[in-house]
């Protein structure tokens, strides 16, 4: 058996982290390994017919989610696009909620009908999940203006890609969260890609971190494939949003390992470029070496995958389990 966790301050000594506990440091590991097992499940099922319809996988992305969760509280929202799995997990949805709504079984988040895009849970502030390209920036921009409005003291993250960067909706968000001090942070998870095309090729300008310059928006680059450089990142804008001080942009630089969604070869960037963020940079592998440095056992680290791989499997069980939803289902929450 691991050893009790103590409450050691661990200080990883780098510029890129605030100091953090030991028991940070296990729940940032754990929860990125689980978002990784639970994708690579998610590509099983997708690969034997078991999900249909679309299906974007968030694997090599998992520190920008995990590292952001871990800088707001259970009070604030969090509303993403439809690459959105890893996001539910962060917000401590259950796993197997999540997957029985991939196969479109009656015991998902959205009795089925919302499949792999389309997921929500109040319960969790987890409002979405978005199949339009950039529409969750003004939603998300909407919900922090629910916060100021009932003066409750809560924020909202809002995730978009890269390729939502160049939508007018985006910077009319901006302008109006801005304009009325919105407790807003704007997460881009630039994976550099998009669908397909890079953005040295789609973006006049590069540095998308600088893209709310105009409207008086302060931003920071990120390396996103480094958790704790996110946590830390993301403690600033989350204390700048909190304060009253308006909207914060964040970019995130990552990688994702898979193409654009299952039915993409990503032909258009070359092997020797995705082995080398899986080899050199892998957020979950770093953090691992890290944790090792710093006197975290193997033993414990192994633990923690075992438990994983069992909750994994048991929402792929009980996905596979649960009805399909009846057909009134098909008029429940639908305006006529």
């Amino acid at each position: 058996m691991p050893k009790a966790a103590s409450t050691k301050i661990i200080d990883m000594q780098d510029t890129r982290s605030k100091a953090v506990s030991r028991e940070l440091l296990l729940k940032l590991y754990r929860d990125m390994l689980l978002i990784r097992r639970f994708e690579e499940k998610a590509g099983q099922l997708y690969g034997m017919g078991l999900i249909g319809g679309f299906c974007h996988l968030y694997i090599g992305q998992e520190a920008v989610v995990v590292g952001m969760q871990s800088c707001i509280t259970p009070k604030d929202a969090v509303i993403t696009s439809y690459r959105d799995h890893g996001h539910m997990i962060a917000c401590g949805m259950d796993p197997k909620g999540i997957m029985a709504e991939l196969t479109g079984r009656e015991g998902g988040f959205s009795k089925g009908k919302g499949g792999s895009m389309h997921m929500f849970s109040t319960e969790k502030h987890f409002y979405g999940g978005h199949g339009i390209v950039g529409a969750q920036v003004p939603l998300g921009t909407g919900i922090a203006f629910a916060h100021k409005y009932r003066e409750n003291g809560a924020v909202c993250l809002t995730y978009f890609g890269d390729g939502s960067v160049n939508q007018g909706q985006v910077y009319e968000s901006f302008n109006m969260a801005s304009l009325w001090k919105l407790p807003v942070v704007y997460i881009i998870e630039n994976n550099q890609y998009a669908m397909g095309t890079s953005v040295q090729r789609s973006h006049s300008t590069t540095e998308l971190y600088k893209r709310g310059e105009g409207f008086g928006i302060p931003g920071k680059q990120v390396d996103g494939m480094d958790v704790l450089a996110v946590r830390a990142a993301g403690l600033e804008a989350v204390e700048h949003v909190r304060s009253g001080k308006g909207p914060f942009l964040l970019e995130m630089k990552t990688y994702r390992y898979r193409g654009h969604s299952m039915s993409d070869p990503a032909k258009y960037r070359s092997k020797e470029e995705v082995e080398g963020y899986k080899t050199q940079h892998d957020p979950i592998d770093t953090l691992r070496t890290g944790m090792l440095k710093e006197k975290i056992g193997e033993e414990e680290i192994k633990a923690i995958e075992g438990d994983i791989k069992k909750t994994v499997n048991e929402a792929a069980e009980f996905a596979q389990q649960s009805p399909e939803p009846p057909e009134g289902e098909l008029w429940t929450d639908v305006t006529v």
